[in-house]
């Protein structure tokens, strides 16, 4: 995916921003369900993060997009756990996607 034209990552001043992401998984496929994906996205944003000398909790806002409106109780669940009070703001919209996944999440952190 290196010809795409995009960063992953981009440092501005005190706020990195993250290119969406999605759930692959560690073999490069994507697993099936929610819960799966939604694991394997904000882990591997926690990576991301952790390569910038941050984590999920300097996390202050997210876009959520979710390619079924069926599937959102179930991806709050896993999201809640990744993110400790006060979570980032957030905004999720249900909308379809380049890649067959059922989601793909992109964070602004703060230094």
């Amino acid at each position: 995916m290196s010809d795409i034209p995009l960063s992953k990552v981009r440092r501005v001043g005190n706020t990195v921003y993250l290119s969406g992401e999605l759930g692959f998984d560690e073999t490069g496929g994507m697993p099936e369900g929610i819960e799966a994906q939604t694991h394997n996205c904000l882990s591997r944003i926690r990576e991301t993060l952790k390569g910038e000398g941050l984590a999920l909790t300097d996390v202050v806002s997210a876009t959520c997009h979710l390619t079924d409106k069926a599937d959102f109780a179930a991806f709050n669940t896993v999201y809640a756990s990744y993110f400790p009070e006060p979570r980032p703001v957030r905004t999720t919209v249900i909308a379809e996607l380049v890649i067959e996944a059922k989601l793909e999440i992109t964070v602004i952190a703060v230094i």
